[in-house]
């Protein structure tokens, strides 16, 4: 039931049989305030005055066989900065017309006569999505002065992380961001020093993988000339080049027991010497230290200095795994998206909910960088202009399958729509079938019926039977 307090959602009906729409807007109730228009040329102009939360669109118009401004005006929306769903609705049957609105963008498809509460649970799903649209496009517009620069999510946990990097940004001491690889470590260290009273000075990153040890100790201190068979010069180290700024020491627990030591003693003396000399170099450089792996358990196994750990581990920023922030997911890929779009010279303006769905079921073990170049990879061989399930990695492309329209019959298609947007919200919801019912706006019962129509009770051990059938659903005809 709606509250009385509830903003009414402001349907486009498009439809030149003026009987019909009054009929609609009855049987529709207070809920839904419906603007009638008689043709897409209309319906165009009231698009882009605003305020449109759903299109409800007479696909016959001007006939079963010419869709031509039907087309249009699915453009004409698709193209607005933020676009309200079109839900198509015709007296043709066959399969064909149904499966062409789809691939056109069409949010949602019916036969007439109209089923009320069907459309009903459309509508209210269609207006959903465009609050979550509008939302997200004003996030973007604030994005400059809520986030900090450089990174990019929404998520409670991103939240945290930001507020902690403002906090340390300002301060001299020595800062550890730990999480696996591909969060963004990087990333964070240098929106730190961007935001630091450091800024201007440089910011020098070292990873010491992969380097012997030999090799480490010359690229972080340098060294004098004749200091070893072919130092020919003398040598500025990363230190060194880091002088008033930043320096960022990536996987800091593969440094040698050896290093671990001359480092300790760098933090502690602030100074260091070039290999060859014994002269020591005064030392101003804010020092970033980051870790994919458990330090605290390298200090238990003995390959980590336990005096380094507590040295450089003063101020902690801990980055969470895409897989446990999967609410950033669509903005980081419509980020990635706008980045290789333009880099690559495509025109891909839109994502489709496949091609989203897919991105949220996967568990994402490289973390921001894969989803990085998966998005780029889809990118570069997208031939339409939006990211579908078609151009996703096959490992990929099968997890959204499911939330594209089948191959099969009408019925089928809107089965399999309803199938994929109730396990959807159980999966949101972990099972829970009250907050389920919540988030698609639907009544418990309501929602125990379709998962007993729709046979997904096993998939999430739905236990609870519906005791009672509801009333039938009386129909809206056309006069």
């Amino acid at each position: 039931m709606e509250q009385e307090n509830t903003p009414s959602k402001r349907v486009l009906f498009v439809d030149s049989d003026e009987a019909f729409g009054a009929t609609l807007r009855n049987v529709l109730g207070p809920g839904y305030t419906l603007l009638d228009v008689g043709s897409v040329q209309d319906a165009t102009q009231f698009l882009h005055s605003g305020g449109i939360d759903v299109v409800l669109l007479n696909w016959d118009q001007p006939s079963r066989t010419d869709h031509t401004g039907c087309l249009e005006l699915l453009k004409e929306s698709q193209e607005l900065e933020v676009s309200p769903p079109v839900l198509g609705f015709s007296w043709d049957a066959r399969r064909e017309s149904a499966m062409e609105a789809m691939r056109q963008g069409v949010w949602d498809f019916f036969l007439q006569p109209l089923d009320v509460r069907t459309l009903k649970f459309a509508l209210d799903r269609a207006h959903s999505r465009m609050v979550l649209s509008r939302d997200l496009s004003a996030t973007r517009k604030l994005i400059s002065v809520q986030r900090v620069d450089g990174l990019i999510g929404n998520s409670k946990q991103m939240e945290r992380v930001y507020e902690m990097i403002r906090k340390v940004a300002g301060v001299f001491t020595t800062i550890l961001i730990s999480g696996e690889s591909g969060t963004g470590k990087e990333v964070v260290a240098r929106a730190i020093h961007r935001l630091s009273p450091r800024a201007r000075k440089p910011f020098v990153a070292f990873s010491a993988c992969a380097l012997p040890e030999s090799l480490i100790e010359d690229e972080l201190f340098g060294h004098e000339k004749g200091a070893f068979t072919g130092a020919s010069h003398s040598r500025r180290g990363r230190f060194e080049e880091a002088q008033g700024g930043t320096i960022f020491l990536d996987e800091i627990g593969d440094l040698a027991l050896s290093l671990q030591a001359k480092l300790l003693r760098v933090l502690q003396e602030r100074s260091f010497e070039r290999l060859g000399s014994n002269a020591p170099v005064p030392l101003d450089v804010r020092v970033i230290c980051a870790t994919n792996r458990s330090l605290e358990q390298m200090v238990q196994a003995g390959t980590l200095r336990q005096d380094l750990y507590f040295r450089i581990s003063v101020l902690k920023i801990e980055l969470p795994p895409l897989r446990n922030r999967t609410d950033d997911i669509p903005v980081l890929t419509e980020y990635f998206l706008r980045t290789f779009a333009a880099a690559h010279g495509k025109d891909i303006r839109g994502i489709s909910s496949g091609f989203l769905n897919a991105l949220a079921s996967h568990t994402w073990p490289g973390n921001v960088r894969e989803l990085q170049n998966v998005v780029e990879r889809s990118v570069v061989l997208a031939d339409g202009q939006r990211l579908g399930i078609e151009d996703l990695p096959a490992e990929l492309s099968r997890l959204g399958a499911a939330s594209e329209p089948s191959r099969g019959a009408f019925q089928e298609v809107v089965r399999s729509f309803k199938r994929e947007m109730v396990r959807s919200a159980l999966r949101l919801c972990n099972g829970n079938k009250l907050k389920a019912a919540q988030e698609l706006q639907i009544s418990r019962c309501y929602l125990h019926r379709l998962l007993n129509q729709l046979n997904v009770e096993d998939d999430f051990s739905v236990d609870e039977k519906l005791a009672a059938e509801m009333e039938p659903v009386p129909n809206v005809q056309a006069a």
